[in-house]
């Protein structure tokens, strides 16, 4: 299935996840970067026109908003209700896709 669907299935890519998980407070594309980098203790690194493609579909789908002040030249944005949702959804199916590989690793150390 094309990457481009994860979205419309209710299912986040890596990058949008951590965008999503890191936008829970509001920050502009650089401070998301940085954020991302020591999150993950750099390894993972997004770069901008990945960002900005995933932030396009993540405005388009109201996962994400722009809420930037009137004097303020960068474009901040932050999650939404909907976003923070998707977010949470999304950390269950990956728990439970941990769980059942954990499952089937443990049985095939005792084979």
């Amino acid at each position: 299935m094309p990457r481009n669907d994860t979205l419309e299935m209710g299912e986040l890519t890596d990058t949008s996840f951590y965008i999503l998980l890191c936008l829970t407070e509001k920050k502009h594309g650089y401070r998301i970067m940085q954020t991302i980098e020591v999150l993950t203790h750099n390894k993972v690194s997004i770069g901008p026109s990945s960002m900005y493609t995933t932030i396009r579909k993540l405005l388009d789908a109201d996962l994400i908003m722009l809420v930037n002040k009137e004097n303020d030249k960068k474009k901040t944005y932050i999650t939404t209700d909907k976003g923070i949702e998707l977010l949470e959804k999304d950390i269950k199916r990956r728990k439970q896709m941990i769980e059942q590989a954990e499952g089937i690793l443990e049985k095939r150390k005792k084979v």
